[in-house]
């Protein structure tokens, strides 16, 4: 029984065990339209786990996940990224001999995949599409430029284009920062507060300076749970938080 609820993303009572472990334990979460959420914890506290279930990569042992109230828990991977949720990993996986605007181009959910592009006819609406995500992860003056030779942070954000170019209503990023230099970081989390004035974005990260720039809401997994949720300020100072995680 899934409950009705205004929130975009709703997950209620999940866990998964793997053999015997709870990796996520009754775990009850609410995500908000347009909402920017970031979830923390040590590791091994179910944070990509989590990731893994809402995007259908690992099946729940029990509870639900719901989407705009469609439940989830039973959908394969391609039905859950049409029905409008993105995710990125922590490498980037971009075609690295096509320029950026290939990969933005074969990104676009008519050109699904390079053989589904071989079929794909480039219209005006690609072509404005392409030119508005690389303008939104500025790599605007990079459309020509092969993907390998961009720099780590680059190759993240055309990762982050990429995936815009399906134009999900919820992102998921999985440590987005991880590698890049301080400007980067800086640059990123610009990118991260444009990008969800219009839909809503979930990141798993272990920077805290970084997360400071982006944080609305914070959530703090700790064993499969939730240890703690709240601005930033508030989850800083909770001593639960402080012993399991920021004290280290």
């Amino acid at each position: 029984m899934t409950t009705t609820t205004d929130f975009l993303l709703a997950i209620e009572d999940l866990t998964v065990s793997f053999d015997g472990f709870k990796a996520v334990d009754s775990l009850t979460m609410y995500i908000d339209k347009n909402e920017l959420r970031v979830v923390i914890g040590p590791n091994g506290a179910g944070k990509t786990t989590l990731l893994d279930l809402i995007c259908g990569k690992t099946k729940s042992s029990s509870g639900s996940i719901s989407f705009k109230n469609k439940e989830m828990t039973k959908m394969a991977e391609h039905e859950i990224v049409r029905a409008g949720i993105g995710r990125k990993f922590q490498t980037p996986s971009i075609y690295e001999n096509l320029t950026v605007y290939q990969n933005l181009e074969v990104s676009y959910p008519e050109g699904r995949g390079v053989f589904g592009s071989l079929f794909f006819q480039t219209t005006d609406e690609v072509i404005k599409r392409v030119n508005e995500v690389a303008k939104e992860i500025q790599l605007e003056n990079f459309l020509d430029t092969e993907a390998a030779i961009l720099s780590h942070g680059q190759k993240q954000w055309l990762e982050i284009g990429m995936l815009l170019m399906q134009d999900p209503e919820l992102l998921m990023l999985d440590e987005p920062v991880a590698g890049m230099s301080a400007k980067e970081r800086d640059e990123t989390a610009e990118l991260l507060n444009r990008i969800c004035e219009n839909r809503s974005v979930i990141v798993i990260e272990h920077d805290m300076e970084f997360v400071k720039k982006i944080a609305r809401k914070v959530t703090v997994l700790h064993q499969g749970k939730i240890l703690a949720e709240g601005t930033m300020e508030k989850v800083q100072a909770d001593e639960k938080v402080i012993e399991v995680y920021l004290g280290h």
